[in-house]
């Protein structure tokens, strides 16, 4: 029987439990995937803690996305076949030794990723993709700032920002994080406590400001950011680890700026095909190494705890991978 950690009653990290599970019957349509690899992303830690908007009924398994190896196809499956790697896209679920998932919900991976990368890829690149080019629509020559940017979705959003040729400032909580970002496409680096990071932008844009801020912290954060912005900025709201900001809508009205909240697991839900050109265009660059996923800690199934603590904590630079 395949082990799996469950979530049996909502809390922190250390309240899940490794256990054997049955394994599932294939439905036509459906695949079993023996997981190699399973991202660890914010919204499993949150969603365990039931503070989450998908509040899964219990028990469950966490874990949002996950890469292996195809082991077994049920009827009317044409897209995959035996032994193909691939990542495989859930809501919940991946924190195990195997998955039985939709042939849709799978995509086949990079063949120049290994298996905790690819198992890295696709939300975190996918958020910054969906924020940055489909909500914020960044162009060539604007000023990015990115909070957060030594994190799993901030470091993705340093790339595509470079990619889209963004001069990207990044803010960071070490030096240490700082070095990767800028590794990775980073024209300017903010340690946060070093100044006030909204003075540094200024000063290094010579007081124009910024014209997308991507924030996947906020709190204060995001409240000091709309006094950095430009004329037309667009604030762009990911996530809230550093807690619920405010905004000050005389500044927004002053700026004509917009504040833009940016889920794009649910944009995919309720425009399925925009979705598919997203995961297209994030496997094109992949194959041509234009953009890759920082894994710090890889880290066994049996460690989960500890690897989420790594998110909680904010120790990780980038992403971090669960190994059944």
């Amino acid at each position: 029987m395949p082990k799996a950690v469950v979530c049996r009653e909502l809390g922190p990290p250390e309240s899940l439990r490794l256990e054997e599970i049955e394994r599932k019957d294939l439905k036509p349509g459906d695949v079993r995937v023996a997981i190699r690899a399973a991202g660890i992303n914010f919204p499993d830690i949150l969603m365990c803690a039931g503070e989450y908007q998908l509040k899964p009924e219990l028990p469950f398994i966490p874990g949002m996305e996950a890469a292996g190896e195809i082991i077994e196809l049920g009827a009317d499956v044409a897209n995959v076949k035996l032994g193909d790697r691939v990542i495989v896209k859930l809501r919940f679920g991946a924190y195990a030794e195997e998955v039985v998932a939709a042939a849709s919900q799978l995509t086949l991976a990079p063949a120049n990723f290994d298996f905790a990368e690819a198992a890295t890829y696709l939300a975190g690149h996918g958020t910054a993709w969906h924020g940055l080019v489909e909500r914020g629509q960044l162009q060539p020559g604007e000023v990015l700032l990115v909070h957060g940017a030594g994190g799993g979705v901030g470091l993705a959003a340093v790339e595509v920002g470079k990619y889209l040729g963004a001069a990207v400032i990044a803010a960071a909580s070490s030096e240490e994080k700082l070095a990767v970002a800028r590794q990775r496409g980073a024209d300017h680096g903010i340690l946060y406590g070093a100044e006030p990071f909204k003075d540094a932008v200024k000063r290094i844009t010579e007081g124009r400001g910024a014209d997308v801020v991507f924030d996947p912290v906020g709190g204060q954060i995001f409240e000091d950011s709309v006094r950095c912005i430009n004329w037309g900025a667009r604030l762009l709201v990911v996530g809230f680890t550093g807690g619920i900001g405010l905004a000050r809508t005389n500044l927004i009205l002053m700026k004509g700026a917009s504040v833009i909240g940016v889920r794009a697991g649910e944009a995919v839900r309720r425009d399925p095909a925009r979705g598919e050109q997203r995961t297209a265009k994030l496997l094109e660059l992949a194959a041509k190494g234009l953009l890759r996923p920082n894994v710090s800690h890889r880290l066994p199934l049996s460690e989960w705890a500890p690897a989420m603590r790594l998110l909680i904590d904010r120790k990780a630079i980038g992403r971090v991978a669960l190994l059944p």
